[in-house]
């Protein structure tokens, strides 16, 4: 095989690198499937929210007596929660209530008839929750939209550099790269996945180790025992192997 490759930088396309659209789709889609959970998660969990500004702004304040109460152990109430029996009248009716949530340093040490600050939903009288548990997780609610719009912030991030990088490992080192003959530490395997391989080669007599990368079921363009590839020196220790098919589809033989 006659070579014929232009100096760099070279004109190189991403539609004429074989298999660069398909990983590029793979990470489209994968950025899609991100957004998707995302937006999924964060519908869940504004629903939520809003279901909880619901209640506290519903809920009217009142007293219950304390009849029992369920303490976690004492090594792990610190930030626990305990579970409360109680008390209370709504109206002329005397409601019963257990398994009311309540913060451990809020009730601890309290004892049978202590009183309780509750909040009670009208619309659902039956379901009491101790006051200051709930105004306590009201607040730290107030933080989820901020919590979100970052998360959010975050993927959108992290898909941008993931499809730039794609972009970079496909293209760069075959336009702008320096082509080297690579020697391969050991005999390259017959795979049809994508091999990636420790090489060598040599540039003013220095020797450089590189882990190089050969697309699947491809046959690397040769010289004796030795492989072409393109190496960047703003991707140090990798290299992008040259096989046959792409040097024909790139115009870079006689």
């Amino acid at each position: 095989m006659q070579l014929a490759i232009p100096q760099a930088p070279r004109r190189v396309s991403l539609i004429r690198v074989p298999g660069a659209l398909a990983r590029l789709g793979r990470v489209l889609l994968g950025g899609l499937a991100l957004m998707t959970a995302l937006g999924a998660g964060a519908a869940l969990l504004g629903r939520f929210v809003v279901e909880e500004q619901g209640f506290v702004a519903r809920a009217e304040p009142l007293d219950g007596q304390l009849v029992t109460m369920t303490l976690p152990p004492l090594d792990e109430r610190d930030g626990a929660e305990a579970r409360l029996e109680v008390l209370y009248n709504v109206g002329p009716v005397s409601y019963s209530a257990s398994g009311v949530r309540a913060r451990v340093e809020d009730v601890e040490g309290l004892g049978r008839g202590a009183r309780i600050p509750l909040l009670v939903d009208p619309q659902v009288p039956d379901k009491p929750r101790e006051e200051r548990h709930v105004r306590a997780r009201a607040r730290a609610l107030g933080l989820v939209p901020w919590g979100v719009l970052l998360g959010a912030l975050g993927a959108l991030g992290l898909f941008a550099w993931e499809l730039k990088r794609t972009l970079r490992a496909e293209l760069e080192p075959l336009r702008k790269g320096m082509l080297v003959w690579l020697t391969p530490d050991t005999a390259l395997p017959e795979s049809r996945r994508e091999t990636i391989f420790p090489a060598t080669y040599w540039k003013q007599d220095q020797k450089h180790a590189v882990r190089a990368r050969l697309r699947g079921g491809r046959a690397p363009v040769r010289n004796g025992d030795k492989v072409l590839a393109a190496v960047l020196s703003s991707l140090p220790g990798e290299a992008r192997v040259i096989d046959e098919e792409l040097a024909r589809t790139l115009e870079w033989v006689r």
